[in-house]
């Protein structure tokens, strides 16, 4: 269905997704078009995307749109501070998704993307510290974890630890 993409995280995200935000609704995603927001329209919603600008600089991007909602799947990781940016959303829902944190592996980094990069890797207590401190209420979560095909230590902890964490919350 979705080719060499992460099928799992996706398949995942999209039912969160379903879940709490049934379509049709319109959806500000957070960062540049990407696969899953075509998925996200294939099942019903309209979505518009950022357009790459640099959300700690220009956090008021985000009043542009009128949506029902804003998603931000695997966007605040990224950010130096994802708080401005969650304060300044005025849409009343949001939907978001952030890798955890794994005692077994160091944050994310390419060493060819200046932008490619994790800032954060949260616990799931710092993520809900963030939303609540920048005035969301948490209404649901949820966590999966991200199995890979290798061999070794780490691949086998990958199966049983939560890696992705999915929020829903409102303000």
């Amino acid at each position: 269905m979705y080719s060499k993409m992460p099928i799992k995280r996706y398949e995942h995200t999209l039912k969160f997704l379903q879940n709490v935000l049934p379509a049709p609704a319109t959806i500000l995603d957070l960062g540049v078009r990407n696969p899953f927001s075509k998925i996200m329209e294939q099942n019903g919603y309209k979505v518009y995307n950022t357009n790459g600008e640099d959300l700690d600089l220009l956090p008021q991007i985000v009043k542009n749109y009128n949506v029902d909602a804003v998603t931000a799947f695997e966007i605040f990781e990224h950010l130096v501070s994802p708080f401005d940016v969650l304060r300044t959303i005025e849409a009343p829902k949001i939907i978001t998704t952030v890798p955890l944190n794994l005692w077994f592996a160091k944050a994310y980094r390419s060493k060819t993307d200046m932008r490619d990069r994790h800032y954060h890797e949260f616990e799931d207590w710092q993520f809900d510290w963030l939303l609540e401190k920048a005035g969301w209420t948490i209404k649901k979560r949820e966590k999966w974890t991200s199995p890979i095909n290798k061999i070794g230590f780490r691949p086998i902890l990958r199966k049983f630890t939560p890696r992705y964490y999915a929020v829903y919350a409102e303000k």
